[in-house]
């Protein structure tokens, strides 16, 4: 990868080896861009492609801004409501609902018949 300036020009892919030959229906506009991108970078509209389909597989899955935006503004809003308590007061809860599950849950052991 060669670095000039402000843009990146990828190295040139030849034909053969491991490529293989597919044909795509594109809108006009996708044309263009396509053709824009491959003249300002100087690289075939295949190089461009490629590359393309690279960034956008290494995006998959991960939050948009928008998204991440949304995510945090749902934190900022969860978190204060989180109740400010006593380690010890939450280590005793802790200890009785454990000690409630092994007696057998809310009924206080074995049901009658």
């Amino acid at each position: 990868m060669v670095n000039r300036g402000s843009l990146v020009q990828l190295p040139v892919w030849q034909y053969g080896g491991r490529m293989v030959k597919m044909t795509f229906t594109l809108d006009d506009a996708t044309v263009a861009q396509l053709r824009r991108s491959a003249e300002r970078l100087a690289q075939p509209r295949s190089a461009v492609v490629r590359a393309a389909i690279r960034d956008y597989s290494e995006r998959i899955g991960r939050l948009s801004e928008k998204e991440r935006v949304r995510m945090l503004e749902v934190f900022d809003t969860l978190v204060p409501k989180i109740p400010s308590r006593p380690l010890a007061e939450v280590a005793k809860e802790i200890r009785e609902i454990r000690s409630a599950r092994r007696r057998g849950g809310r009924q206080g052991g074995p049901k009658a018949s």
